[in-house]
């Protein structure tokens, strides 16, 4: 029987697999977003409408460096409880 942080080594769990599923609320929000960017991006026209599509990627790419920053110093923080639990405790 394999271990968990042999699974993740092995490439056998995907993170975006492990919790893919949105809950209600961020199904509403990201909705929400979806409908108002839909309606900007109706309203506006030549640069206008270029500089809001090159806003919307830039700060998606910020979002998922952001994130991906999130989940480093997570994993980081549960590591270092694990340590403290398991070697200095």
């Amino acid at each position: 029987m394999s271990s968990t942080i042999e699974d993740f080594y092995y490439g056998n769990i995907e993170l975006q697999e492990v919790n893919s599923e949105l809950t209600p609320k961020l199904k509403n929000k990201l909705s929400a977003l979806a409908e108002q960017e839909e309606q900007l991006t109706a309203r506006l026209t030549g640069e206008d409408k270029e500089l809001f599509q090159n806003y919307v990627s830039t700060y998606i790419e910020f979002s998922t460096t952001s994130n991906a920053d999130s989940f480093i110093s997570g994993f980081r923080l549960g590591a270092r409880f694990t340590y403290e639990t398991f070697v200095e405790g």
